[in-house]
């Protein structure tokens, strides 16, 4: 199957821009882990890491704190059912983590700052973040270094230097959706920008990416833009009102993962033909595909929720197990799958009123042989063994 193969990582060969191929973190990196960061947004920080020589303030087993920014979401709900049913067993069962210690700030900068120096004060040993603004927490970050503790950023980055971060990379996968959506709509025409939470570094970077992409079609044109909060219901009440109010054709819908299925919804309900609508692993979507296979010639996996999760606390693992991460950014491609292998695992009566996710499982989207392209000192998490 395509997600077990490594080859279906990697992305066509990339010269790297001076902004990317000079900086100091980068150039520790395999040529392959190079290329992984061609496209990405100007802003992710891509120096060395300040965890390089790090250890923990405490041995294993650990207590890690999850620092949730949003909870009102399917994709969110499907990380934390990775992390609480799967991932904090398994360590347990290890001997490397004590406990998970999560609270949610519900999209509050300053409540989730908060937060963080709660949990520091608490005396966890690292703390993960998702998806959040990616310079409103940098003071929390600082606060966590000076007392000993890791903030890590999963499914998105923050620009403090003290940070950690590791995700896809999002500003070229938003250029690599974009125009294969355009291409699937015969290269012109008018489309619609559904994007996630404004301000949230991920959505941010794949609009960037997005934007970018129309500059290859000139007669193709951004018609217009909505923000779904990566949640299906929002994501149809944005469209089917952008729909309501502009009369003009849409061409094309580029979504944000995680809310397709909300807009092929909006589409169906406008009572306009369903025009090609990017996927990136909603299984309500993907249904549809399945029912009527001339629809979208293909897929892709950007952010897929469990995985994504899984990678952030692998690389938490591996911080505090002294690892040393060369690097403040651990990207990995994004990968286009055709609509019969996308759909494949679906059965015939799949409904399209499904929550779940399509996803390609850890040992596709961060290998352990992915992950040691970012560490001096690398081995599986659950392998590690204390000196």
């Amino acid at each position: 199957m395509f997600w077990k193969s490594l080859t279906a990582l990697a992305v066509a060969p990339f010269v790297l821009s001076a902004s990317v191929s000079f900086a100091q973190g980068l150039s520790d990196l395999s040529p392959e882990a190079q290329a992984a960061y061609e496209g990405m947004e100007p802003g992710q920080p891509v120096g060395p890491s300040a965890y390089r020589e790090w250890k923990p303030r405490g041995e294993a087993p650990w207590t890690i704190g999850y620092a949730s920014s949003y909870a009102g979401n399917t994709w969110r709900a499907e990380g934390m059912t990775r992390l609480m049913d799967v991932m904090l067993p398994k360590y347990k069962e290890a001997g490397l983590l004590e406990d998970v210690i999560v609270t949610q700030s519900d999209l509050n900068d300053a409540r989730q700052i908060q937060q963080i120096r709660q949990l520091v004060d608490q005396g966890v040993d690292a703390i993960i973040v998702c998806c959040s603004n990616p310079v409103a927490l940098n003071g929390a970050v600082e606060y966590a270094h000076a007392n000993g503790v890791v903030v890590f950023s999963y499914s998105g980055y923050l620009t403090s230097d003290k940070a950690l971060n590791a995700s896809a990379n999002y500003g070229s996968g938003g250029y690599e959706i974009a125009k294969a959506l355009i291409e699937e709509a015969g290269g012109k025409g008018n489309f619609l920008l559904a994007s996630g939470i404004a301000g949230a570094a991920s959505s941010e970077s794949f609009d960037v990416g997005a934007k970018r992409a129309f500059e290859e079609f000139p007669d193709a044109k951004l018609l217009g833009q909505v923000w779904g909060n990566w949640t299906d219901q929002v994501a149809q009440t944005e469209v089917q009102k952008f729909l309501a109010t502009n009369p003009a054709q849409i061409d094309g819908i580029i979504a944000q993962g995680s809310q397709e299925t909300g807009i092929l919804k909006a589409v169906l309900q406008s009572g306009r033909d369903v025009m090609p609508i990017s996927l990136a692993g909603s299984e309500g979507a993907a249904c549809y595909l399945k029912q009527n296979p001339d629809w979208m010639s293909h897929a892709f996996q950007i952010w897929p929720p469990g995985d994504e999760m899984e990678l952030g606390i692998n690389v938490v693992m591996r911080t505090l197990q002294g690892q040393g991460p060369k690097i403040q950014s651990i990207l990995r491609p994004v990968y286009r799958v055709s609509a019969e292998e996308y759909v494949a695992g679906l059965a015939a009566d799949c409904s399209i009123d499904s929550t779940a996710y399509i996803q390609p499982g850890i040992e596709t989207w961060f290998s352990d042989e992915w992950a040691a392209n970012f560490f001096d000192n690398p081995v599986p998490p659950l392998e590690w063994k204390p000196n």
